[in-house]
């Protein structure tokens, strides 16, 4: 398994939680529009996303993730 799909596992499980109405998760599930995402969920996401891999994501880079690709792309960056 290379290492973008264990992160997108990970991602994918840690949506779970938030996942309200049980949308069917892709790289392309946006937070916003497919998981109806309010800022105070995006959030407590993020913290989890941060705590998880031992990263930061920064406002900025949050106001570019729109997807769940776009996420594990962001995470596999930052780890570097």
């Amino acid at each position: 398994m290379s290492d973008r799909a264990q992160v997108s596992d990970t991602v994918t499980g840690l949506i779970e939680p938030f996942n309200k109405k049980g949308v069917a998760l892709s790289d392309a599930t946006t937070f916003q529009g497919d998981l109806e995402w309010d800022s105070l969920t995006v959030m407590d996401f993020v913290a989890s996303i941060e705590d998880e891999f031992d990263i930061i994501i920064t406002m900025n880079m949050q106001a570019e993730i729109e997807t769940v690709g776009q996420l594990v792309d962001a995470v596999m960056k930052q780890k570097g």
